[in-house]
């Protein structure tokens, strides 16, 4: 796939070796708790100033790449030009973040961080959900797409400081209590992380309503 323009254009099917050897996949070291990468070396789990301060909901997350310029493109060319030919490339990414950060995690099922639904209306499809919904196929998992569902428009957390997202996403999100929910483990899927305060609060929705754990698995982290 070739630069050319305005974003990247290509044709469906595999990323060409350049834009691969663009992508910087995160491993050890990371925060424990949000798996925000550490520069240089750490020779004992830690968690980071953030999530000390602000106690996530989820019980752990992480991310398979980091938001550099080629994912940031691709994410972006994948949300907003309807490039959803993308879409197997990055269940791989997410198949292989699960294999590599959660190696014996057991959920019984994968939902998408949803969008308000006139948003999701404007757009004409929920990114998250298809890349959860490709997942939930490739882990022969029940996908749970309305498990939690956004109740209050918010404000893009793009130019929001750390502080200002969390009260923009303060009571945003609501699950309904019920059997489906009660003591299940449910993998909890976006694209791109940043401080974590919509998936603590999508995470904090789950688990008042039963869920008895957590986790989040997202194709970037933007730092």
């Amino acid at each position: 796939m070739r630069r050319a323009g305005r974003g990247w254009t290509g044709e469906p099917g595999a990323l060409c070796w350049d834009c691969r050897a663009g992508l910087r996949t995160i491993g050890d070291p990371c925060c424990a708790c949000c798996g925000n990468p550490l520069e240089g070396r750490a020779d004992h789990a830690y968690t980071c100033f953030h999530c000390a301060q602000t106690s996530p909901a989820f019980d752990k997350a992480r991310s398979a790449m980091r938001f550099d310029r080629v994912a940031a493109d691709l994410i972006h060319q994948f949300k907003y030009h309807s490039a959803l030919w993308l879409r197997e490339e990055f269940v791989d990414w997410l198949a292989a973040c699960l294999q590599v950060h959660y190696p014996d995690i057991a959920v019984d099922a994968v939902c998408p961080v949803p969008l308000y639904p006139a948003r999701e209306r404007e757009r004409g499809f929920n990114q998250a959900a298809l890349l959860a919904s490709g997942l939930a196929r490739r882990l022969r998992k029940p996908f749970w797409r309305s498990a939690v569902s956004r109740v209050r428009r918010t404000e893009t957390q793009t130019h929001l400081t750390a502080r200002q997202r969390l009260s923009n996403v303060a009571d945003a999100f609501m699950a309904r209590a019920g059997s489906r929910l009660s003591g299940r483990s449910v993998l909890l899927i976006d694209d791109v992380m940043t401080t974590g305060a919509t998936t603590s609060a999508c995470a904090r929705a789950l688990k008042n309503a039963g869920c008895r754990s957590v986790h989040v698995v997202t194709l970037a982290r933007q730092q």
